[in-house]
């Protein structure tokens, strides 16, 4: 049975294009799915044509009793669903039992930004520090803030994804889906001069092996993971006192919600964040009226 769920991610990255991340989740969706069918059913279970709806009805309302959010049992649900739609066209199963089941409900939540003087502040504590580290650091967070980039496009970029000439540059970024097309996004000001100078100095003290392309790297000169990002901003949030709750998808959040609120249209951050579809970045303006509300 998980030679079935393996071929269904394989396919969800090969034909669907499906992001790593999500694929991941998947995998995790599944594989906690078929330990409850395992261990919960009466019967014993060697096939998924032999898993009853009851049990899947049974498996829902389970996680939605348990602690999950809503966003997160919705897409429990629907990796559920979407791999016993892939049974069907697989020949495996003759009916869908999961065809009239409902998909949870998400409670929208508006994305979460922190103030210009906030981001100011998380951009100054690297600023007054020494070393490659530093530098890295400051790089990693100007190039958040400026381009808007989701955090796995920031570190899967690659030295030659940069072009400088002069007082101007671009990063190519590779979107979010595998066979998604790539977008550019221009680089100046602070956050150009603070990659010049990663590039050139800080860097090069970092990297070990002379064939590395990763453009972020760690203390052992591999390429930057998430976690380590994560790890990093945590770091400068605590060490500059910022008490909202700040992850690295809140620079991401900020960067649109300030260029909004600074007149630039909803169709250009729609480019800038790589957004397919416009309604997902229509979100921004009610953060944007949120924040004036708030500011009043």
């Amino acid at each position: 049975m998980k030679d079935r769920i393996q071929g269904f991610l394989n396919f969800l990255a090969a034909e669907k294009g499906y992001a790593e991340n999500t694929i991941a989740a998947y995998q995790n969706d599944l594989g906690q799915f078929f330990l409850y069918i395992q261990k919960k059913t009466d019967d014993k279970v060697e096939t998924w044509a032999q898993v009853k709806k009851s049990a899947i009805i049974d498996y829902i309302e389970r996680i939605k009793s348990g602690s999950y959010t809503s966003s997160t049992v919705a897409r429990k649900v629907a990796a559920i669903k979407s791999f016993f739609h892939f049974l069907v066209a697989e020949g495996d199963l003759k009916e869908d039992p999961t065809l009239t089941l409902d998909s949870p409900k998400v409670k929208k939540r508006l994305p979460k930004a922190i103030s210009i003087n906030e981001v100011d502040q998380l951009l100054q504590a690297p600023a007054g520090q020494n070393g490659p580290k530093a530098e890295r650091d400051l790089a990693l967070l100007e190039m958040l803030y400026a381009s808007g980039m989701r955090v796995t496009e920031l570190v899967s970029l690659n030295v030659p994804d940069i072009e400088i000439d002069g007082n101007s540059g671009r990063v190519r970024v590779k979107g979010k889906k595998t066979n998604s097309k790539a977008r550019e996004i221009p680089i100046t000001g602070s956050a150009l001069t603070t990659l010049k100078t990663y590039i050139r100095h800080g860097r090069e003290q970092l990297v070990h092996d002379p064939n590395e392309t990763a453009l972020f790297l760690n203390n052992r000169g591999q390429r930057l993971t998430r976690q380590g990002l994560w790890l990093i901003i945590k770091h400068y949030v605590e060490a500059v006192g910022i008490s909202a709750e700040v992850t690295p998808h809140t620079l991401r959040h900020s960067f649109a919600a300030h260029k909004l609120s600074q007149g630039k249209s909803l169709q250009d951050i729609q480019k800038l964040l790589g957004h397919a579809n416009i309604s997902t970045t229509q979100v921004y303006a009610h953060l944007s009226q949120e924040s004036e509300k708030e500011a009043r």
